[in-house]
């Protein structure tokens, strides 16, 4: 999972949904302006969580990509013997 096909994402969300997409941005905008202290609070926490699922993501694709890589050598072993 990368941040592009992350943004992607949103972008094609964004495009086949404008109306949803509008009304999400002007409802953020608002509550910017009438609390921008507590907007801008969940705005951090919010992009805190993401880059933590982010990397816990990339740190699991890791491991299972080493566990894969791991279980393709013991197969092959197991094939020559």
């Amino acid at each position: 999972m990368d941040f592009s096909g992350f943004m992607d994402g949103i972008v094609s969300l964004a495009q086949h949904n404008t109306v949803i997409a509008i009304v999400i941005a002007l409802g953020l905008l608002f509550f910017m302006y009438r609390k921008p202290k507590l907007f801008f609070g969940i705005l951090f926490f919010v992009l805190f969580m993401v880059a933590l699922f982010y990397m816990i993501a990339n740190m699991a694709g890791s491991g299972l990509e080493q566990k894969k890589r791991l279980m393709g050598q013991e197969e092959k072993q197991s094939d020559s013997q």
